[in-house]
């Protein structure tokens, strides 16, 4: 079985991400083809497109939001995508076990409560949620209204994990905020999620964007247990063995580079699913995050040197301020940065002046 080293992997990742070269391509064929987009922060979808398209616009995705044709809905580690409607309505019933067992068994508003206690709940709370998009402490007021006796706000949190909602604009278009609001998929994209895709084909999927890949892998990136799956597939796909001797899974003819391809700087978002999507994460970040990943959906991300992570970036006003992680970076290689990174701050704040600060290493 040939053997893949933690550079061979990356290469092969890159390629799949669509990070080796920037492509002509529409959002929405790059939205399916990363088997969704983490969007925890609204606007980070929108880096993670500009780092991979040629010319890609904010107003395209935008455009996609509005007509309804890419949604923002609960899916992979019961954190939020964006999604492709076509998407949205396949996936998410392979996804609605995981959200009902995060909320019973993992949530703090869900201790205590039994499935059968949410049955008259849950279709109250879709009742509510159809009639227009609301915010979970509106969902939360009415609730304790009709069940005086019960925390609103953890009936809440059981209809939002129980029921397939969509996050609504404003709040997902570019430039635009406003309230997390949310409304049932019939309400918005006039039908319920279904059919759901099979497990085989979110398999090939997962490994069309994110092989080689073990079993473990693709749990990490999804929450699903997908081992049988892949032993029925077994005929179909190439195995490999990565550097700590794990079996790894690969689609015949996926893009497999030549590890010593040399490869652009990239400047790619926070949570980007390339960060995510593995159990091993040695292919994409050979080190410590190094207080990399925000919990208050700041804009910021990560900074590729040579298919790696070496640091992080973050605006700082009209600043984008480069943190080098573990060593300095050599002056080619900050020449390097520089120029993508006044690329990146052109597409966040377009017609303004823009500068470039390198932080101290951070270690």
């Amino acid at each position: 079985m040939p053997t893949l080293d933690n550079r061979a992997l990356n290469r092969a990742l890159l390629a799949r991400q669509m990070l080796l070269t920037r492509r002509q391509a529409t959002a929405a064929f790059t939205i399916e083809r990363l088997v969704g987009m983490q969007a925890q922060a609204p606007n980070l979808p929108y880096v993670g497109l500009w780092a991979r398209l040629q010319s890609f616009q904010a107003t395209e995705l935008s455009r996609l939001i509005e007509r309804r044709a890419a949604v923002r809905i609960s899916l992979m580690r019961n954190t939020i995508h964006l999604v492709t409607k076509r998407d949205a309505l396949g996936m998410k019933p392979m996804f609605m076990r995981l959200g009902e067992r995060g909320f019973l068994r993992g949530s703090p508003w869900g201790r205590g409560m039994r499935e059968g206690d949410l049955t008259s709940i849950v279709d109250v709370g879709r009742e509510i949620m159809a009639e227009k998009p609301r915010t979970i402490a509106e969902l939360a007021r009415q609730l304790g209204q009709r069940y005086p006796e019960k925390d609103g706000q953890s009936l809440a949190y059981g209809v939002r994990y129980m029921v397939p909602l969509v996050f609504t604009p404003p709040k997902g278009l570019w430039g635009r905020n406003g309230p997390v609001t949310l409304t049932t998929f019939d309400a918005w994209l006039g039908r319920p999620p279904g059919p759901s895709f099979t497990d085989d084909q979110l398999v090939l999927r997962y490994l069309g964007a994110f092989g080689p890949a073990s079993p473990a892998d693709m749990r990490a990136w999804s929450g699903l247990a997908m081992r049988p799956v892949f032993e029925r597939l077994r005929p179909r796909l190439r195995t490999f063995r990565g550097e700590s001797g794990v079996e790894l899974f690969d689609l015949p003819r996926a893009p497999r580079p030549n590890r010593a391809r040399d490869v652009p700087v990239r400047l790619i978002p926070d949570f980007d699913n390339i960060l995510l999507a593995h159990a091993d994460r040695a292919r994409i970040m050979p080190g410590k995050r190094l207080g990399m990943f925000s919990s208050n959906g700041v804009m910021q991300g990560a900074m590729l040197l040579d298919g790696f992570v070496r640091g992080m970036w973050a605006p700082r006003g009209s600043t984008l301020e480069v943190t080098p992680f573990e060593k300095a970076m050599t002056k080619r290689e900050k020449s390097s940065v520089a120029g993508e990174a006044m690329h990146l701050m052109e597409f966040l704040a377009p017609g303004e002046r823009h500068d470039l600060r390198f932080a101290p290493v951070r270690t």
